[in-house]
Formats: structure tokens, sequence, C-alpha cells
């Protein structure tokens, strides 16, 4: 006779084996589909024929495109530094929004908004304000004496970049600061009131009682903020369509162009399952992330 437990797993994998079979089949033949194209030529248009094999060639190639490594480094700093400002920013936030002030449920409320806009909304909204002839950023630096003049920021190699960077962080960082403040709530007043009376500073409070707190749900946020800009797509589709002169070209728009620009199904694929087993490492390190969080909790109530 099956035990409780044993018939409690055996419902619930009952309960989630419809939504495993749909998931299944929505993605099982898309995914066989383009590995079995990366291992041909075949093009987005071509003739009717058949698909050449040429086994590893695309992916030995893509290992030794230069235009491919380039746009991996960009991504990769594109991911870092935003990721980072992010969780900066975010807990900055989210200790401001902890204090007890006039106007803070609307100052709460205002920090949503960002997070809440669309990306292409957001993305639409940022290429104004850096527009060169009449945009919000260029008057207000001007303004201030920080610049001369106007200037094309997402015309510029040197500054296209960056200036996604700031909207995508602008976009982003109330997650951070959500997640962060919803564990700062949960910390009991009494201990800082505490370490006030035993002349701990400011800093020690916050490395003492804060940080304990809000590191985990840091740690979460920043890897799904990691997983998502490391595959950023649509802002820069948006905002520079990878320009100018690649410098924004993206991995995710790097393989976009190869397959829909340039028509190249087979390396096209290729680079994508590429990109798809880096966003793997990512998403491992996230389930780690996870299954050491549950063990430290499951050690702290025994």
């Amino acid at each position: 006779m099956l035990s409780l437990q044993q018939r409690e797993h055996r419902q619930a994998w009952g309960l989630l084996a419809p939504m495993l079979i749909v998931m299944f089949l929505l993605t099982a033949w898309p995914l066989a589909r383009t590995i079995w194209l990366s291992f041909t030529d075949a093009a987005l248009i071509g003739s009717g024929e058949t698909p050449a094999w040429i086994g590893l060639e695309n992916y030995l190639f893509a290992l030794t495109d230069a235009d491919f490594l380039a746009a991996i480094a960009r991504t990769l700093y594109f991911t870092v530094v935003s990721v980072a400002l992010e969780g900066v920013i975010g807990v900055l936030v989210a200790l401001l929004l902890n204090q007890r002030f006039h106007g803070r449920n609307v100052l709460r409320v205002l920090v949503i908004l960002p997070w809440a806009l669309p990306t292409i909304v957001n993305a639409m909204m940022w290429r104004l304000n850096f527009n060169p002839d009449y945009g919000s950023i260029n008057a207000l630096l001007t303004q201030l004496g920080v610049i001369d003049g106007y200037r094309s920021w997402l015309g510029g190699p040197d500054s296209a970049l960056n200036a996604v960077m700031l909207a995508d962080i602008w976009k982003n960082y109330p997650l951070v600061t959500l997640l962060v403040l919803a564990a700062l709530q949960s910390v009991p007043e009494d201990l800082y009131e505490a370490a006030r009376l035993d002349g701990a500073s400011a800093w020690r409070r916050f490395r003492a009682i804060t940080f304990p707190a809000i590191v985990a749900p840091l740690s979460v946020a920043l890897v799904l903020r990691t997983i998502d800009a490391f595959k950023i797509f649509d802002i820069i589709y948006v905002m520079t369509r990878g320009g100018p002169v690649d410098s924004t070209k993206t991995l995710s728009f790097f393989v976009y162009q190869e397959s829909f620009s340039y028509l190249r199904a087979g390396s096209g694929a290729a680079y994508a399952i590429l990109m798809a087993l880096m966003c793997g490492v990512l998403i491992a390190i996230y389930m780690l992330m996870l299954l050491r969080q549950r063990r430290r909790s499951t050690a702290h109530e025994t």
C-alpha cells in the first residue's frame, strides 16, 4: 500500500502531466528542427532542395567567427555592467523606500512605473530622449554645462551601447527594488533599535542586519536579470537596430540577422544553439543558487 507521501507525489505528477505534455509538444519539435538545421547548409529561402549535411562545420566556423566572438564580448559587457548597476541602484532605492517619510507610498508607486512599461514603449521613449536634435538628454546636459552642444548618443559607436544600457537599467532596476524591499519589510525593527543602543554605525547595521536579510532575494533577482540581459533583443532592435557599425549588435541580434537578414538558416541555427547552451549555464547557476538557498532554509528551521 502506498504511503501518504507517495500518493501526494503521484497526485502532483498527475496534475502536472497535461502541462508537461503540452510544453513538450510545443518545444520538442522546434528544438529538434533547429538542431538538425545547425548541421546543414540550409538557407531560409532556397530552391526547395534538401539542405546538405555538413556536420560540425557551422559550429567550427562560429567558434572562429570574429563577428560572433565580438557579439559575445559585447553581450557580456552589457550584461555585467547593466546588472551590476541595477543591483546597486535597486538596493539603494529599496533602502530609501523602507524609511518612514511623508509620501512614501506615492514614491513606491512611481518606482514601479518603469518596470510596468512595455519594453517597446520604454525603448521608443529613450530613443526620443537621445534624439540629437530635440532630445531631453542633450537639453539637460547642455543647460548643466556638461556638454557644449547636442550630440548623437545613439549615432556614435562609443556611446550607443552605453545609451541603450541606461534605458535598460531604468526599465529593470525596479524589479530588484521590489524584491529587496519585500525582504526588508520582514526584518524586525527591534533589531535596528538594539543595534543603535549598542552604538553600531549605519554601515555596521547594514552589514550585520540588512545585508543577511536581503542577500537571498537579491541573488535571485540578479541571476534572473543576468539571464534576461544576456538575451537582450527588443530594446536593441527598437533603439539602434544593432548599429552604428555593429556597436550594439548583441548575441540575440546577431542570431536574428544571421537567420532572417542574411537568410542563412543553417549557420543561424548553430549560433542559436550555442546561445541556448550559454543561457543553459546561467539557468544551471540559478537552479544551484535556489537549491543552496533551500538547504540553508531547511538547516535554519531544524
